[in-house]
């Protein structure tokens, strides 16, 4: 049976990769009698799958439940209310009465490929145990971690791990290790601190929350939500159990509540006096924390290490021997270790005080790891755990002189809320249902109060004769052979049980008891709105034990369980309830974008459909995976990184295809943008606009010269000439920075936007007088043009003679046509009888010349220019705007999304009537549409033309000897390091660095390589875009230019003989979607080919 909802704690574990937190796990496990002691801390329980144990870390989120004897300090009441949080089910119970706990533990990955099944992780649970490596510190994924996990309203619990190396591989002595832990403790409160106080800027919240949240993320050793261990040697202890364990053992007697308040502090005990005294660093005697918590701990380690010596051993626990582990006499062999080896006996010393286990600080505590008092029965532990190296002697002594399953269970049970209150009153956001949008007659009032009634029931996390709800936070597989379950229906004769897949869903039970088979459930997606349709669905239900899983009947609320037989509903989060009235759960949405991008195919074609329902099986169990199908036939997996990649192909072959079939992956493919970049003297107007300078060399080679409509362009400006010349529209396209965009989207001046505001406003003239422009004035008068902005940072404006109407002239032609100029001038006559719209032509021309800003002014306009502006205003204006959105989806140098770009609607022509009463030729909306995108695409074609490409940030740790290569590859591939800060108290150093994303793959193994394992394997997130500042087109033109980088070939087929990594990008962007490249004809002279020999 399982408990109730106050006897249940919901945790995870999170922290940076490498950190601990498998290792950790397994000490937990252990303490429920699931593996043997002497394996735990190496064997990795949690990492089930073979993949993460090949490569040593976690890569999919494990559950597992526990059981926990919880021993509750006795308070007294007014000390009840100085708990975490303002309390705890906990404080509800008898003191010191023992209490049977659940607790669901979920150990997460640490890498962020796998940040996915952290959220989902944090989405189930209640409490986090934060795990901190205590040499190398705060890592950038730590307070990435702590940001989510505050997001997500859960009460965080700190393991400062690894505190051994501090006197194993540092070689610090306890006072000096004390300081090192004191400043590591006080980095994460500043970073806790740092957090809250945005946070409180940015939300209007009731100073009680702000209290219990400033509570919650305070990590203070005296109220015992730090834990100090060595998840590897299975040790662990806190302040308050120290406490409790110095005035049992009469060492200090002192009352445990007070004495927890001095023991992690510059404080030192003088025993003579009986006195606390302050303690500053570097002044005679040790502080507190370091006499009683840290020196018995290093002396059983300098003891086994001595003792280990004494035998001949070589040294496995200290790394450098500096004295330790070594002694001048010759190796013996089959040497071991005993109780009676000289220097256990300081190991048998140091047991006798400052114990945490429970047995002895506690008469109900669990005395199942009996501390040994003398070398006899210290024998017996080693004799019976067959322990003689320095290793296994140091974990079976220090797991049972400081548990460190009892210190962190007993901290989570005592500072985590059960599920209860954590509804009710920490994660009241987090897991509350969505407030339905009612419109007209959808609800009754009997509707709303059953709605009701369910909200209610989720907020009491109530068990008993209410609405069930659980929602489902995330999927995986398990094969067949894992489930422990009679009633699944049989497998084929002969289909084998261990590749036969199975997709559970991983689910937190709400309110009531989720039954298996009795009760159809309504299934509520994520985007479900009020009175819509669901589907119904019978569930089976099971228990979560690692890799396996075992059918129940019912779960209550409170807990978590595996879900079978919602595969059906493609969704990849899910809320069940057995009631009609019911709105999905809030959840959160993924924060990560998937970096890594590769096309999959069937190496036959007759396996697609194979493929396909694998793809859809891995969508849905990995929700940080997309899956794409293109217009061309493509499948695009995209993923997190280059690990999350291999493992999502590994994963599609064997499991969700079932090693049927055999796939063809392409290389990574790389999103870039397309964008422009000034022209020289462009902030000169009038000159500008007088510039008869030749085209760009881009559009005069195919095959970007055969861009439709790019003979009406010239330096950024393009006079589109709508399908039948009935209409014309005059624009033009400059770059926008991203300050600029900045200042546009929030409509006010940002940090950093005056010197861009000034150079687009000159650009564009804004005003007449230029010598008293300010950048306010330039950011008003683009508010007053802009039409739209989108998400990349590119925006439509309109010149204010345009939006005045002004630059709208009807053309009276008899033909219906608007002007076209000709280039050549050998017919006088087609030319005269041509010239029809000849001088609204002209004067559209002195319109571009005014800018985007002029003075409003009397016009002559005629009954005509008022039926064209009222064609243009209601027909054609909002055509136009998704002309403009049109383009910017596609690029004209590789099809690629446009980025920070500005296009200036600047004229429109439109042919009419002779007689001027209407328009002359039908303009539908889609014809403007398709004239106004080749206009931008002609645009930018005559304008410098750049990419842009997106910038990933590593973080990584270095020793000094790995900084040359580390350097060395970085600039190669065009890396950028941001900061480097040593790692205190360690030759380790920390390394910031963006990196472009296209030459980012390969990265670890080459650093790796090349550092011969000095460098830790890099960490990419998305940083951000950055224009890549290289002109594609360039040719050398000067004789210096041609020595220096060669004669290239004028027609442009070849490379300019130049490193030209623009070029080489949109080649192989133009490659890979199929499109025409300017390198792909074979013959490239012509005229020069000569035949050998002639047959006839």
């Amino acid at each position: 049976m399982l408990p109730p909802p106050s006897n249940t704690r919901l945790v995870t574990i999170i922290a940076h990769v490498d950190h601990g937190k498998t290792t950790l796990a397994d000490a937990l496990v252990a303490s429920n009698g699931i593996i043997s002691e002497r394996l735990a801390g190496t064997l990795r329980y949690l990492d089930s799958d073979a993949e993460e144990q090949r490569r040593g870390i976690t890569m999919r989120a494990s559950a597992i439940g526990l059981r926990h004897g919880y021993v509750p300090p006795k308070l007294s009441a007014h000390k009840q209310h100085a708990k975490i949080g303002g309390g705890n089910a906990s404080a509800n119970a008898n003191d010191g009465e023992a209490r049977e706990m659940v607790i669901h533990l979920i150990d997460s990955p640490g890498h962020v490929d796998f940040s996915a099944e952290v959220t989902s992780s944090l989405l189930l649970c209640d409490s986090a145990i934060l795990v901190v490596d205590a040499v190398e510190g705060l890592c950038a994924r730590t307070h990435s971690l702590v940001r989510e996990a505050y997001l997500h309203q859960l009460v965080p619990v700190l393991v400062i791990n690894k505190v051994d190396r501090l006197c194993v591989e540092l070689g610090l002595d306890p006072a000096e290790a004390y300081v090192r832990i004191r400043e590591l403790v006080e980095s994460m409160n500043a970073v806790c601190a740092a957090m809250l106080n945005s946070a409180i800027l940015d939300e209007e919240e009731c100073n009680e929350r702000k209290e219990v949240e400033v509570g919650t993320w305070n990590f203070d050793p005296a109220k015992g939500n730090v834990v100090f261990a060595s998840a590897l040697h299975g040790w662990g202890f806190t302040v308050p159990t120290l406490a409790r364990s110095l005035f049992k053992s009469k060492a200090v007697p002192m009352k445990p509540p007070l004495l927890r308040q001095y023991l992690f502090g510059d404080f030192r005990y003088d025993a003579e006096a009986g006195k606390v005294l302050k303690w500053r660093q570097g002044s005679s005697g040790e502080p507190m924390f370091a006499q009683y918590a840290l020196a018995p701990l290093w002396e059983i380690y300098e003891g086994v290490s001595e003792a280990g010596a004494a035998v001949g051993m070589k040294s496995e626990l200290f790394a450098s021997s500096g004295g330790q582990g070594t002694n001048g006499g010759k190796k013996k062999e089959h040497a071991k270790i005993e109780s009676t080896t000289p220097g256990m006996e300081r190991v048998i010393d140091a047991l006798q005080t400052a114990s945490t286990s429970p047995a002895v600080i506690s008469p109900q505590g669990n005395g199942e790891l009996t501390l040994p008092k003398d070398a006899q029965e210290l024998q017996q532990v080693l004799l019976r755990l067959g322990a003689g190296s320095e290793s296994s002697i140091v974990s079976a002594v220090l797991r049972r002189y400081r548990p460190l399953s009892d210190a962190v269970l007993d901290a989570v049970c005592e500072t985590g809320p059960s599920p209860a209150e954590a509804t009710l009153n920490y994660r009241t956001k987090a897991l509350a249902l969505q407030t339905p949008v009612l419109e007209g007659n959808d609800a009754t009032t009997e509707s709303i109060e059953r709605f009701r009634a369910i909200q209610e029931a989720v907020r009491q996390c109530n068990p008993d004769d209410v609405p069930t709800v659980a929602h489902v936070c995330k999927f995986t597989t398990t094969n067949r052979s894992a489930v422990t379950d009679p009633g699944l229906p049989p497998l084929p004769p002969d289909a084998d049980p261990s590749t036969s897949t199975m997709i559970m869903g991983i689910a937190r039970v709400l309110s009531g008891n989720l039954r298996t088979e009795d009760v159809e459930y309504h299934m509520f997606g994520p985007r479900h709105r009020w009175k819509e349709d669901v589907p119904k669905q019978r569930i089976r239900c099971y228990l979560l034990m690692g890799s396996s899983f075992v059918r129940v009947d019912s779960v209550p609320a409170g807990h978590i369980c595996a879900i079978y037989n919602l595969e059906t509903l493609q969704l990849k989060t899910v809320t069940l309830c057995d009631r009609r009235e019911c709105m999905p759960l809030h959840g959160f949405d993924f924060s990560l974008q998937p970096l890594v991008k590769v096309n999959v195919e069937p190496v036959s074609a007759s396996d697609t459909n194979v493929l396909e329902r694998g793809l859809l099986k891995l969508s849905l169990a990995d929700s940080s995976v997309e899956v794409t199908a293109t217009a061309k036939g493509e499948r695009i997996l995209a993923c997190l990184g280059e690990i999350h990649l291999e493992q999502s192909i590994l994963d599609l072959e064997t499991v969700y295809c079932e090693s049927k079939i055999k796939l063809r992956i392409s290389d990574p493919i790389t999103s870039f943008c397309e964008s422009t970049d000034w022209f020289e003297k462009e902030t000169d107007f009038d000159a500008f606009l007088k510039d008869k300078s030749p085209p760009l060399r881009q559009a005069t080679i195919p095959p970007y010269c055969d861009e439709e409509g790019l003979g009406y362009a010239h330096r950024g400006r393009c006079r589109t000439v709508i399908s039948g010349r009935g209409a014309a529209i005059s624009m033009r396209a400059v770059p926008l920075p991203r300050p600029v965009f900045e200042c546009l989207k929030s409509k006010k001046l940002v940090e950093g936007s005056k010197t861009d505001l000034l150079t687009i406003g000159k650009a564009l003239r804004c005003s007449r007088d230029e010598s008293s422009l300010t950048a306010q004035q330039v950011l008003d008068v683009l508010l007053g043009s802009l039409d739209d902005i989108d998400s990349n940072g590119n925006a439509l404006l309109e010149s204010s003679a345009l939006s005045s109407g002004r630059a709208v002239k009807a053309v009276q032609s008899a033909s219906g046509e608007v002007y076209i100029p000709r280039d050549d001038k050998e017919n006088d006559e087609d030319d005269v009888n041509e010239s029809n719209g000849l001088d609204e032509y002209q004067s559209t021309r002195q319109f571009l010349r005014e800018g985007l800003f002029s003075a409003p002014s009397e016009s002559d306009s005629t009954k005509a220019d008022a039926v064209a502006l009222q064609k243009w205003r209601q027909d054609m204006r909002g055509s136009a705007l998704a002309g403009f959105q049109l383009a910017m989806r596609a690029g004209p140098l590789c099809e690629e999304p446009v980025r920070g770009v500005a296009v200036i609607l600047e004229a429109v022509e439109i042919a009419v009537t002779a007689d001027g009463d209407k328009v002359a030729k039908d303009l539908t909306g889609g014809m403007v549409v398709a004239a106004l995108r080749s206009g931008v695409r002609c645009s930018m074609l005559t304008r410098p033309a750049r990419l842009v490409e997106g910038h990933l940030r590593l973080t990584l740790h270095s020793s000094l000897s790995g900084l040359g290569s580390l350097h060395a590859v970085l600039s190669r591939r065009r890396g950028k390091v941001v900061t480097d800060e040593m790692v205190d108290g360690t030759d380790l150093i920390q390394v910031t660095a963006t990196i472009p994303q296209a030459e980012s793959f390969g990265l670890a193994p080459e650093l790796m390589k090349k550092s011969s394992g000095e460098v830790t394997a890099p960490e990419l997130v998305f940083s951000h875009w950055e224009l890549l500042a290289q002109d594609p087109f360039w040719v050398p033109t000067t004789e210096e230019e041609r020595e220096d980088y060669g004669q290239n070939l004028q027609t442009g087929d070849l490379s300019t003989g130049l490193d030209n990594d623009a070029l080489k990008y949109i080649r192989m962007v133009r490659s890979r979607k199929g499109l025409l490249v300017d390198s792909s004809k074979i013959v490239v002279a012509a005229e020069k080919q000569r035949t050998l020999s002639r047959k006839k």
